[in-house]
């Protein structure tokens, strides 16, 4: 009797999620088994958007009421999920729109980026808003890119580099053990709106350098960065490479997201 209460009000629950209107938040609690898609904003000077993944919206704050926050979304250097976690949706094709929220002051509603991307059950996605925001058109560049994430490895961490600096040319990038100075090139000559491979290293505090191809001069050094084994990391460069010190919105940095 207790085991067919408990089964009922699962299935209760279940009902309610999915007969939301499709302007409510999509709940993504429970198994992994769709695709699995994180969200980037780092289009320099965007404004805040949320993301819909045709009509349901994806990325979103909520209210104390459970409805929608239509004022607030992914800010620039913003990312959902922000944890080791992804979005989950069912595998299929979707047109991925970054909208402005529907109270926002400026532009409400507005679409300022559609990508069009064939999503597969079991894969991971990153998707990333990127370029200098057109303030005349009021548009961003974005692109999609795979995750292909290595087994988990208890005895090491991995790694990769993504650029979506739109003024950067193809950079190298080099971690540095801040135990034993050891250097590492763990991905080389990465252009805008591409990525390396994952690349399996030690767990340690590093220093992460850039530098161009065929030179040993740093354009650009984030310290003191940890790695820990049986995690996945995905370091991105964003900004303006023109952009230097420390308190700059567009400034050179990398970002440093868990992917597991």
């Amino acid at each position: 009797m207790k085991r067919d209460f408990l089964l009922s009000a699962v299935l209760l629950l279940s009902t309610i999620l999915y007969s939301c209107d499709k302007t409510d938040i999509q709940t993504i609690d429970g198994p992994a088994t769709g695709a699995s898609v994180k969200f980037f904003n780092f289009s320099l000077n965007s404004p805040v958007v949320n993301y819909f993944a045709n009509d349901i919206k994806v990325t979103a704050a909520v209210s104390t009421t459970g409805a929608e926050s239509g004022t607030t979304g992914l800010a620039y250097a913003a990312v959902y999920p922000s944890t080791n976690a992804y979005a989950i949706l069912a595998g299929g094709n979707y047109d991925l729109k970054a909208t402005r929220p529907v109270n926002a002051t400026a532009d409400p509603g507005l679409i300022i980026n559609k990508l069009t991307a064939n999503l597969t059950e079991g894969k991971n996605y990153s998707l990333y808003m990127c370029g200098f925001y057109d303030k005349t058109a009021k548009s961003s560049d974005a692109f999609i890119m795979e995750d292909v994430l290595p087994p988990v490895d208890t005895s090491a961490a991995y790694v990769r580099l993504v650029n979506v600096s739109p003024n950067a040319n193809p950079v190298n990038l080099i971690i540095k053990n801040r135990s034993n100075n050891a250097e590492l090139t763990v991905a080389t000559s990465v252009a805008y709106k591409s990525g390396a491979a994952f690349v399996k290293v030690p767990q340690g505090v590093y220093d992460l350098m850039l530098r161009y191809p065929n030179t040993t001069t740093d354009i650009y050094t984030r310290t003191e960065v940890s790695v820990i084994k049986s995690n996945v990391y995905t370091f991105t460069l964003r900004g303006d490479i023109t952009v230097g010190g420390t308190s700059a919105t567009n400034r050179t940095f990398i970002d440093n997201t868990p992917n597991r």
